[in-house]
């Protein structure tokens, strides 16, 4: 028998990573890819930051068990990661009302979550911002959501359009999921202010709405505490949410895979009966998580020494693409590229969209070989001084026509 294909038509490639794919046979020396959300150096080159080889440096002496893991992954692990996302001194983590599970990377935290969320009764109609990341869609979509998309940006594509967005989300039937971005928005770089945060969760705890938050970049916007300004909004007695944390951004460990889903419920009875469930859709997914980045993560976090290091590494990648927004601004500015330029300065983290026209995109892939997503968005971490001016030019050109 055949497989069940509906079609036999090639799926259409990843909209992100199959870019890479095209920028690897592009042949042209002069090619630019700010299309894959990964931190370079100045270089060019994604590098394994100090504080990690120190880790891996002990794990190595260590010569630990490869035995499996916990289904939720190692205890030391989960407890720093959640002292990181919410700090040790937060209500949350003091009452005991959070569990969270050791995942395979943010997107295994998402894909659990939603498998958590359908397998416990939940709404299966889902909320994502208009623009979200990519693969935000697919995921939910093939775990058994309904999509329903709440406006983000307003009309310049340089802020939250509060008024729109809370509009839809008074819309929301009680129970339904909404998926927040913690920091770093992606693919626009612009995040809520701490007002627009306090209404936020003005609205979900008036709508019975179910907050998961995606927080992938903590410390990649403007430092570790600052960028988890969005719990002043969500954090309030009695109001449950998850969190999906990735670590392969401020780690630098992309290809290690590590991440966390942590559920804070209204007290630690409700949390325990959460991370029974839990386990039931980790066992019948990947069954128990990889072991070496989370003992690295786990290593730096636990270590006074070794975490002080990280912190440094950390502010060294997150002032790197800070200065490089602000070189890519002075610089569309200084060529006199057609636009409002200046908010890019004051967003956070990886990202920014540049709000070009899906032909004006793909001018720049074909004429210019700068590859970049959607409408424009860019890893500004990909800018370097090499490539900046090619880059202003070509945006300059297909702007202008």
């Amino acid at each position: 028998m055949a497989l069940p294909l509906r079609s036999l038509t090639p799926a259409p490639p990843d909209p992100i990573l199959g870019l890479s794919e095209s920028f690897k046979a592009d042949t042209r020396p002069e090619k630019v890819n700010l299309s894959v959300g990964v931190y370079v150096n100045d270089s060019g080159v994604t590098p394994v930051i100090p504080s990690v080889l120190e880790a891996e440096r002990r794990l190595l002496e260590k010569a630990g068990s490869k035995g499996y893991l916990p289904i939720d992954g190692r205890p030391g692990f989960k407890a720093a990661v959640r002292d990181l996302i919410f700090g040790a001194e937060h209500e949350i983590v003091t009452s005991g009302r959070s569990a969270t599970a050791q995942t395979p990377g943010g997107t295994g935290a998402l894909r659990v979550a939603a498998d958590f969320l359908l397998q416990a009764g939940a709404s299966k109609t889902i909320w994502l911002s208009e623009p979200t990341w990519p693969n935000h869609p697919q995921l939910f979509t093939l775990a058994g959501f309904v999509l329903r998309t709440y406006p983000y940006l307003d009309e310049s594509g340089r802020q939250v359009d509060l008024h729109k967005m809370l509009g839809a989300l008074r819309s929301a039937v009680p129970g339904d999921v909404v998926l927040l971005h913690g920091s770093c928005h992606n693919p626009s770089g612009v995040d809520p202010d701490q007002e627009t945060w306090a209404a936020i969760g003005e609205i979900v705890v008036e709508r019975e709405l179910l907050p998961v938050v995606d927080f992938a970049y903590q410390g990649f916007g403007f430092g570790l505490r600052e960028d988890a300004d969005w719990l002043a909004g969500l954090a309030r007695p009695g109001l449950e949410f998850l969190v999906c944390s990735s670590y392969s951004k401020n780690f630098a460990l992309y290809n290690e895979r590590v991440g966390a889903l942590t559920i804070v419920a209204a007290d630690p009875s409700r949390a325990a009966s959460a991370l029974s469930h839990l386990k039931i859709a980790i066992r019948a997914n990947y069954s128990n998580p990889p072991a070496h980045g989370g003992d690295i993560v786990e290593t730096i976090l636990m270590d006074p020494t070794l975490r002080a290091q990280w912190e440094v590494d950390l502010a060294v990648m997150r002032n790197r693409i800070l200065g490089n927004r602000a070189a890519l601004v002075d610089a569309l500015v200084a060529a006199e590229v057609p636009g409002m330029w200046e908010p890019i300065r004051r967003q956070r983290g990886m990202f920014a969209l540049l709000g070009l026209s899906a032909a004006q995109v793909a001018r720049l892939r074909d004429e210019f070989g700068v590859y970049v997503v959607g409408k424009g968005r860019i890893n500004v971490a990909g800018l370097t001084p090499a490539n900046l001016p090619h880059v202003v030019a070509s945006v300059k050109a297909v702007i202008e026509g």
